[in-house]
């Protein structure tokens, strides 16, 4: 259908060195891939929208790039896997966006009485797996139990994630399920895990969704893991994670021709600065190439964190925030071997493979850190995206049997980086490897492909980094702690409002936030058109 006729139009764009006030109904702060999901929202609601990205292109945390040298592959190169974008939002905006089902959920390596094996979940020798490795069925019925009823809250949860707000009762009544509830909400996940499962390995496998980007202990009284717990099984209604086909850019780029298409402006290097309101009109300040300029609008939609945000209006700042993990990627000549011979490497790697992450490795990485140590074994996770979707390597690397590499390191608060960041990040991602070699023939490094400069293909991020390259804040890859997914007074009725009421956060930092989504972006929009 054609795109509708904006209710207002921008006046065109301003003479270098000269300040313009252009009036638009909304302007977006921020290109990530929330702020292109409420520009599309609003352009089709026949609004005229401004998004202003302060990089030289739109995306934020989900691009696609070529982060080595001379060699033709586009690795998803901070956000990799989606599970939270709801398929309600790909049909709304007519995304040109697929995703693939990995083959293998997780493959967890471990020795036994001196002898490599491993736990492998998906398709039909999950419960063979168990077997072997438990010496019996009990593992696995628990395993199903317990995933039969996360899926049970996931059908009930999911769908309000594009709902106003559900009271906290509400959303109670509408699970249903008092263990359920419990478990999830009102215990520490750790209790759950010991209380249904004994083998160390299995309790670390179930505990690690709760440690994504989120440094905390099982039995944390705050719940803080909970809810990280809580978004990473719920994803589609199934909990499952999946592969975004042409790597996460191919989202970020659809969504932006999906906002063009629709009518909404887009001005990359385009940086916003100040933004001043009286609730009713807005004016937001913003740095371009060729000098300062004014932008009016009705609202404005921030597509940044929390913290952003406060600097945007000059207000009191918000408590810090602290990311937690290291992110590294790599790419490969071949897929390594196993010392487990049992499992063939392209099924180990095409699901989560789980690093030094049994239960008790997680509580003693989790001590370290807390004490201001690097972890002694480092926790991670790793997956092979090219094994799904080959797209992402060019022709002649995809032939010559070329392979990608995501790790993804827990338990790496960045307060172990602030003293030399270099230093903390070359100790750490040595260590991480290390543990990686353990369950390999060969080390990881071996395999590891050279770039245009004969250097080896492999990059990691601290939070540090993370926080320099895309201002997420201390590297919080959800901009700040999760929360639970109901109102609270604190909230607004969608999750998204401030204290302005022609102001609204529609980044990772809002209510029903992080990962990658786009529910803040669809959210921030429905609140934005009433």
């Amino acid at each position: 259908m054609p795109a509708p006729e904006p209710s207002a139009s921008p006046s065109p764009a301003p003479q270098p060195g000269a300040p313009s006030r252009d009036r638009y109904d909304a302007v977006i702060v921020g290109g990530g891939h929330n702020g292109l999901v409420a520009a599309a929202y609003l352009a089709r609601a026949g609004q005229s929208v401004l998004v202003l990205e302060r990089l030289d292109t739109t995306g934020g945390a989900a691009v696609s790039t070529r982060p080595f040298a001379g060699v033709d592959a586009r690795l998803s190169r901070y956000s990799y896997l989606v599970s939270l974008l709801p398929q309600k939002i790909v049909r709304d905006l007519g995304l040109d966006f697929a995703v693939r089902k990995r083959t293998v959920s997780s493959y967890t390596p471990a020795v036994r009485d001196g002898r490599p094996t491993g736990l492998l979940v998906g398709g039909d020798r999950t419960r063979e797996s168990f077997a072997a490795l438990t010496g019996g069925e009990r593992e696995y019925e628990a395993w199903q139990r317990f995933y039969a009823m996360t899926q049970r809250v996931a059908e009930r949860v999911f769908p309000t994630l594009t709902e106003p707000l559900p009271p906290r009762d509400a959303l109670r009544a509408r699970i249903d399920d008092a263990e359920s509830w419990r478990t999830l909400f009102e215990e520490p996940i750790g209790v759950a895990v010991e209380r249904n499962f004994t083998d160390d390995l299995v309790r670390g496998v179930v505990l690690t969704d709760a440690l994504i980007g989120t440094f905390a202990d099982a039995h944390d009284a705050s719940l803080l893991q909970n809810r990280c717990f809580l978004y990473h099984v719920i994803g589609g209604g199934t909990g499952d994670w999946d592969v975004p086909v042409g790597g996460m850019g191919a989202l970020t780029d659809a969504l932006a021709r999906a906002a063009r298409a629709a009518g909404a402006e887009i001005r990359v290097r385009h940086e916003a600065t100040r933004i001043e309101t009286d609730g009713t009109h807005a004016e937001v300040t913003v740095r371009t190439p060729d000098g300062e300029q004014v932008v009016a609008a009705r609202r404005v939609l921030v597509n940044a964190s929390p913290q952003a945000l406060a600097v945007l209006l000059g207000e009191t700042l918000p408590e810090p925030a602290e990311g937690a993990q290291l992110k590294v990627n790599m790419l490969l000549t071949r897929l390594p071997r196993l010392r487990d011979r049992s499992v063939d490497p392209r099924q180990a790697f095409a699901g989560t493979f789980h690093i030094a992450e049994g239960y008790g490795q997680l509580a003693d990485a989790y001590r370290d850190a807390a004490a201001g140590r690097l972890p002694a074994a480092p926790p991670s996770e790793v997956y092979c995206h090219s094994l799904t979707d080959p797209s992402i390597l060019g022709p002649d690397l995809a032939a010559r049997g070329y392979q990608t590499l995501t790790l993804f390191g827990l338990h790496a608060p960045a307060r172990l980086f602030a003293a030399d960041n270099d230093a903390a990040r070359a100790a750490l991602l040595k260590a991480t490897l290390a543990e990686l070699d353990a369950h390999l023939e060969e080390p990881i490094t071996d395999c590891l492909a050279l770039d245009g400069n004969g250097e080896p293909c492999i990059e990691a991020k601290t939070p540090l980094d993370l926080e320099r390259d895309l201002r997420l804040p201390g590297g919080h890859i959800f901009h700040r702690d999760l929360s639970f997914p109901y109102e609270s007074e604190t909230t607004g009725r969608w999750g998204v409002e401030t204290a302005h009421a022609n102001v609204l956060l529609c980044g990772a930092g809002a209510v029903r936030g992080g990962g990658v989504s786009g529910v803040p972006g669809h959210n921030a929009a429905m609140a934005a058109l009433g």
